[in-house]
This record gives C-alpha cells, sequence and structure tokens, in this order.
C-alpha cells in the first residue's frame, strides 16, 4: 500500500531505494522541491513522514521509518525488495556467464528481468536524486538483457531470439550491442544478407541522427558478413577474455585499490590457455580461478610468465567490468597491448582559463577563502571535500572571481585542476555523463574504460581523485543536485561553484553570496580599463559613472570599453549620456559584453507568474519594499505573493535583508530594476515601449 499524493510517493521512493541508511533531510527537501523550496518545507516534509508512519502502522511496521539525526531511515530487509533481488541475480548471471555456465547465466538473467512489471520508478515524479537512481536501474536491466541475449547465442537459441531482437532494434534505434546480437542471430539463421541490411540501417540512422559511423567492433563484424569470414573479436566464442576493473591502478600514479593476490607458477605454452592450476594450454579457455588481470607478453616461442592479479573488491560495486579481448596468437607476431589505464601523455590536465589580468577588488573574500582552505587542509581530522560556492545577480563578476581564485590556489594542486562550464543560465545545461567522461579522460581513464551510466561515473571519479590534490572549477551551474555527483571524496581536493541561483543542500564550507563592488573598488576597476590619467581628470564623473553603473563589474566594464574606443567622447559627457538616455542598458552592451542579455537569461528562467510580478514590482515608487507593500500594490495576500519574492530572490533579481526588528526587506539593484521597467513597457505596449528613465 503506498500513498497516492506525488510527493509522499517520493519520498517513500528515496527511503526505499536508500533504506537501512539515513536519508537526509536536505537531500528530501531537494527532491521534492529542487532549486525552489518553500518556507514551509520542513514542516511539510513531517507531514508526509507522518502520513507514512499511518500507512505502515495499518501494516504493523510503524517502527519501520524512524527519524535519526539529520534525517530518517527506512529499515527494512534486503531480500523483501524486489530490486535487491534483481541486483543479486544479475550479479550471479554474469558471474555464471563469465566462468563458462551460459544454462546457468541465461535462467538466472531471465528470473532477475521477470521482477520488473515497467520502467522503473514509472510511477514516481521524478526530482534530481530519483532521476539519476532511474537511470542507473534502467541501464542496469539493459546490461543484464543484453547478458541474458548473450547467453542465450552461446546456448544455440539464434532463431528464437530473432523476434524479440527486432524488437528492441526499434525501441532502441541506435544501440549498436543490440543490432550486433541482431546480425549475429540472423547470420547463425542462414539469413547473412538481412543481418547486413540491419548494419546499412543502423549506419545510415547514426550518421543523420549523430554524425557517427557505428563502432569498430561493429564495423569489424560488418566487414566479416561481407566476406563471410569467422567472426572474430567479441563475436567468437573462442576467445580468452580477462576481465579488468575499470578503476586499475593509473600507471604512474596508482589509485589505492584492495588486497591483490598473484598466483605463482603461471606459465605459457600450447595453445593459450588457462586451467586451474594456473598454466595456459588448450584451446583458448580460462578455467579454474583464472580470472582478473592478464601481465606479461608471450616470448617468440609462444612461452613465458604469467601473473593473474585478482581483481579488487570495491565498495560500490556500480563501475561496470570492462571485457578486454587477448588473441591466443597476436596478429603479426606485434605486443598485445596491454591492459590497465593510462596516464595522460601531457601531465596533470590543467583546464583553468586563463586569469583576467586587471582583476580588481573582492581582496577580503579572496583572502578569507584561501586562509580558511589553508587551514581545513592542515586539519588532520577533516575528512569532507572543501566546496566554495559563489552565488549572485548576473554581472556581479562570479566568473571572474571563481578563476581568480583558482589561479591563487592552483600550487597547492599538484595533480591538476579541472574546468568546466555548465552553461546553467542559459537553460540547456551540459550533458552531466559527458561532463563526468571529460574530467576521467583527463585524467587518464581511458574512454573504453568508462562506464555509461551517471552513478557508475560518479563513483569512478571518486575512485581516480582518491589520495589527490585536484582542483574543480564549475562554472554556471544550474542546481544542487547537478553538482553533487561532480563532486570528489578526498579531502585533498576542492570544488569551487559559480552559480546565479542559491544552491539549496549543497554543503560549501564557503558560500559566497557576492554583491555589487564598493565605491572605491569599482572607480579602480573603471580606472583599469579607460587608463588612471584619463579618468583622474575628471574625477566627479568618474563616481557618477560607477553609481549610474550600479557598482556592477559588468557594466562597468561595459562603460569603460566604449570610453577606450571612444578616446575623443569625455568622461563627463559618457555620464551625461548614460543619465539621459531612456533606455539606460542599450549603452551597457559592447561586443561579446551584454549586460542586458544576461538579464534576460535570468528572466526566462522565472514562471510566468514570477515574470509578471517582477514586471509589476517594477511600478513601486522606491526599489525597497516590503512583502506588505508589494502585496497592496498587486490586491494580493502577504502569503500569496511571498513563493514569487522567493523565486525572485532565488534567481537574484532582487535581493532580501532581515531589518533589526525581524521584517525582511526587499531591494531592486538599480539595473535590474530598469530592465524590469523595460520589460514592464513592452508588456503594456509591445510594438512601442516609451521611456523608462
Amino acid at each position: 500500500m503506498l500513498p497516492t499524493a506525488s510527493k509522499p510517493r517520493q519520498v517513500i521512493s528515496l527511503l526505499l531505494l536508500r533504506r537501512n541508511t539515513v536519508v537526509r533531510t536536505d537531500e528530501l527537501i531537494d527532491e521534492l522541491w529542487e532549486e525552489r523550496p518553500p518556507m514551509s518545507a520542513m514542516t511539510t516534509l513531517q507531514t508526509y513522514i507522518y502520513k507514512l508512519r499511518k500507512i505502515l502502522a495499518g501494516l504493523g511496521g510503524e517502527e519501520l521509518l524512524s527519524t535519526r539525526p539529520g534525517g530518517y531511515l527506512l529499515a527494512i530487509p534486503d531480500n523483501s525488495i524486489d530490486l535487491y533481488r534483481f541486483e543479486q541475480d544479475s550479479t550471479l548471471g554474469q558471474a555464471a556467464l563469465d566462468g563458462g555456465d551460459a544454462a546457468g547465466a541465461a535462467e538466472t538473467l531471465r528470473r532477475a528481468l521477470g521482477l520488473w512489471r515497467g520502467q522503473a520508478l514509472v510511477d514516481v515524479v521524478h526530482g534530481g536524486l530519483l532521476s539519476s537512481y532511474a537511470t542507473r536501474l534502467e541501464e542496469l536491466r539493459s546490461r543484464a538483457l543484453e547478458l541474458r541475449i548473450e547467453a542465450d547465442l552461446q546456448l544455440g537459441r539464434h532463431r528464437e531470439l530473432i523476434s524479440e531482437l527486432r524488437s528492441l532494434v526499434v525501441t532502441y534505434p541506435l544501440h549498436e550491442h543490440l543490432h550486433a546480437a541482431l546480425m549475429i542471430a540472423l547470420h547463425r539463421s542462414g539469413r547473412r544478407h538481412e543481418a547486413l541490411e540491419i548494419y546499412r540501417a543502423l549506419r545510415e540512422n547514426m550518421v543523420e541522427k549523430l554524425g557517427l559511423d557505428p563502432g569498430r567492433e561493429l564495423r569489424e563484424l560488418h566487414q566479416a558478413l561481407l566476406a563471410d569470414a569467422p567472426l572474430g573479436g567479441p563475436y567468437e566464442q573462442e576467445r580468452v577474455t580477462v576481465v579488468a576493473q575499470a578503476t586499475a591502478a593509473v600507471a604512474s600514479r596508482p589509485v589505492p585499490l584492495a588486497h591483490e593476490t598473484v598466483l605463482s607458477g603461471a606459465a605459457l605454452n600450447g595453445n593459450g590457455h588457462i586451467n586451474g592450476n594456473g598454466h595456459i594450454n588448450g584451446n583458448g579457455h580460462i578455467n579454474g580461478n583464472g580470472q582478473g588481470q592478464l601481465n606479461g607478453h608471450p616470448d617468440g616461442n609462444g612461452n613465458g610468465s604469467v601473473a593473474v592479479v585478482a581483481a579488487p573488491e570495491l565498495a560500490e560495486p556500480l563501475v561496470r567490468p570492462e571485457l578486454l579481448v587477448l588473441p591466443a596468437e597476436p596478429p603479426g607476431g606485434a605486443e598485445p597491448e596491454p591492459p590497465g589505464l593510462m596516464t595522460p601523455p601531457l601531465g596533470p590536465p590543467a583546464q583553468l582559463p586563463a586569469d583576467i589580468a586587471d582583476f580588481t577588488g573582492r581582496t577580503e573574500i579572496v583572502e578569507e577563502v584561501l586562509a580558511g582552505l589553508a587551514s581545513a587542509g592542515a586539519a588532520q581530522d577533516w575528512t569532507a571535500t572543501p566546496v566554495v560556492t559563489i552565488s549572485g545577480t548576473p554581472g556581479v563578476g562570479k566568473t571572474a572571481l571563481a578563476i581568480h581564485l583558482a589561479h591563487r590556489l592552483r600550487p597547492r594542486f599538484t595533480d591538476g585542476q579541472l574546468y568546466a562550464d555548465l552553461g546553467g543560465s542559459a537553460g540547456g545545461s551540459r550533458d552531466l555523463p559527458e561532463v563526468l567522461g571529460g574530467f576521467l579522460q583527463a585524467m587518464g581513464v581511458p574512454e573504453t574504460h568508462i562506464p555509461f551510466g551517471l552513478e557508475e561515473r560518479s563513483t569512478l571519479l571518486r575512485s581516480v581523485t582518491a589520495g589527490r590534490r585536484l582542483l574543480i572549477v564549475l562554472d554556471d551551474a544550474p542546481s544542487s543536485a547537478y553538482v553533487r555527483p561532480l563532486i570528489p571524496g578526498d579531502p585533498g581536493c576542492t570544488l569551487i561553484v559559480t552559480s546565479r541561483r542559491r544552491l539549496h543542500g549543497l554543503a560549501g564550507n564557503w558560500d559566497i553570496d557576492l554583491d555589487v563592488m564598493d565605491h572605491a573598488e569599482s572607480v579602480e576597476l573603471l580606472r583599469s580599463v579607460v587608463g588612471r590619467a584619463r579618468l583622474d581628470r575628471a574625477p566627479s564623473a568618474a563616481d557618477r559613472l560607477v553609481e549610474l553603473g550600479g557598482r556592477l563589474p559588468l557594466a562597468l566594464r561595459c562603460i569603460g570599453s566604449r570610453l577606450a574606443t571612444m578616446p575623443d567622447v569625455s568622461i563627463t559627457e559618457m555620464a551625461e549620456r548614460l543619465a539621459e538616455t531612456p533606455r539606460s542598458l542599450d549603452l551597457l552592451s559592447i561586443g561579446e559584453l551584454d549586460l542586458r542579455a544576461r538579464y534576460d537569461s535570468s528572466y526566462g528562467a522565472l514562471s510566468r507568474r514570477e515574470q509578471a510580478v517582477f514586471r509589476l514590482l517594477s511600478m513601486l515608487p522606491s526599489p525597497r519594499f516590503t512583502a506588505q507593500e508589494a502585496a497592496e500594490l498587486l490586491g494580493w495576500d502577504a502569503a500569496d505573493i511571498q513563493p514569487a519574492l522567493e523565486g525572485l530572490v532565488d534567481h537574484r533579481l532582487i535581493r532580501a535583508t532581515q531589518g533589526e526588528d525581524g521584517q525582511i526587506r526587499y531591494r531592486f539593484p538599480e539595473l535590474v530594476l530598469s530592465y524590469a521597467r523595460e520589460r514592464l513597457n513592452e508588456a503594456l505596449d509591445p510594438g512601442h515601449p516609451v521611456p523608462t528613465g
């Protein structure tokens, strides 16, 4: 019996997926409301927990859901959950297949897949966490299905598989492994021409939709079918396969793994087989305990020593093992390529963008963070990864500060610096698995060893960064949920994140709410762009320009760049022009610097209700106001307008401060107010915008 309301279903789903562990309150709030939790979020969550306890009490299990410090715990035996049974059977099925028991593998994997009744969490609304779990579960099911099909092929059930595989390739039109299985099944059924047609259709589809050709293995399978030759490679049953964990040691900087066991006395002879005694002989199969990593090379006579290293046991078995296919006799006498990870050819990654040559101000913030990180690094009991979050209004200089901080910190992080522009403010943030894949390759993980799923890639990132001093800068993050999989687990690493929005629930050691610069810093920034001598000839006009630019770094750079390209225009004349123009934002755009475009992207991320409130608030007589004053303007109750005000604060379009009397007061930054009035005028008369001054 489950609750019917969507949010309690989200809560119980997350508690079930994380059973027998504490689910933090902030994680539940993030899952339910993402980046916009209401003021009553904690109270509402407690109500959902109360309702779930009532349901459990009716089933005699009230004690299963308990409150723990910082969160809640659902205590349920693993074997009572169908997901656990699926994972167990999937693991057993893969082990049976790897051990040569194709019949046992097919039966076990078929039993595992029989537990599914539809898509993962299909009747539950997904927040960030549940979305990642649903993705992982679907990938696990897909992997189990692939293994079961492989087992059936080994058992000679190719004719029975054809109809199922035809249906699957329609559902997954770009899935190369399924297409390969269908091609093999058709070929073994004497329908080679149909197998070739499957490849042709797949290639056309991939080229049209992805701009890519099929992978090397599928191309080789196609060539073998054209030549009516043995399939070879991973499609030939007579092969030597060696399981190598994707978290194997990086060559020059090994990641600490579990204990290794070397089986001595292994020798290579005959046709290249490993039996239970550690000798290679026979016809190409690994028997007994011959699983692990194959090190060493045969000599010219086919003899040589081999050490089999036991695969490490991982605390979180989320990284999918890869199959490395080693031919019994390397073609042309070439040395086989050794398995394992390789170090980056150019040394540790150094991906930071160039620092700004005329970076100005923010001295107190920079020194506070540098000192804090040094203190954290010196503390012996420090176990968390330090996180610095920088948020603020568009154009306030978040990226510039993050990059400057990163360059100041760079000497401390000898194992490299990673950087990614996540594009969160543009509404089309980068694909998270793609970002993780780029980081892993930069750290020396070959592309073939990078798992497909988000959670598996995140786990592998934590593995390869363990024991390292690495700095990661994430610019323009869309949400806390997006950032979490990118956080390394080692306290020797540090993460710097920028975002226009508040990153709720992200445990940061330094949460910097970046405001505009003070007057002196603003004048110094303008001076660095325009030139000291020219600006100092008109100090009053310079002060006026700084205030007209709202002391906003991006606006000041636009003003300074205009003056730098117009040497005949005086500082005084520019100040008068900016003060008198009916649309001041027109002058705050030059080249790629465009303040209005930044405001446009933040405005576009608002709901329609929030956009309407944003426009109408510009009609207030003062840029400073209370919720009650805003409600009176709109004719609403103060409680009704509160969520919209919180949304505007969250997007950094207005600021909120608490007065000495405990009342929250809101404030429009000057240039944001000008933008809001522009939007109001355009809404009132789209064809003829009126002056906003």
